[in-house]
């Protein structure tokens, strides 16, 4: 079952450097202008259902299993459409608005990619 789909509408030109971190910033058209610059901006779409563990979040088809959800994902998604994404492996949600799955390459997505949570 989709949880949520939504599409890249524009990438920050400082987004590409949080690569190195492990991490990418979705936000919504409204994100400040100093933050946009590090986010994928994405369309804010309604959530179906919540964002669990076990999971996969889908770039393109390319699927990461999630492994822990911070306790403000399904709010900040539904709100902003912001999230984080942490590319770690991490079990446990450090920070609560961060989305954390399999530490692997991060996806390479451009501007009409679309994202899906199953």
């Amino acid at each position: 079952m989709t949880v949520f789909t939504t599409q890249i509408k524009a990438i920050g030109p400082e987004a590409q450097s949080l690569r190195e971190s492990q991490m990418m910033i979705l936000f919504g058209e409204e994100a400040p202008a100093m933050l946009a610059e590090f986010c994928y901006t994405i369309e804010v779409k309604s959530i179906h259902d919540a964002i669990k563990v076990g999971q996969n979040i889908i770039f393109d088809d390319v699927p990461y299993f999630i492994t822990a959800v911070g306790d403000v994902v399904k709010q900040n998604l539904t709100s902003l459409g912001h999230m984080t994404i942490k590319f770690d492996g991490a079990r446990e949600a450090e920070l609560p608005g961060t989305l954390y799955v399999e530490g692997k390459s991060l996806p390479n997505v451009q501007v009409g990619s679309t994202i899906e949570i199953v």
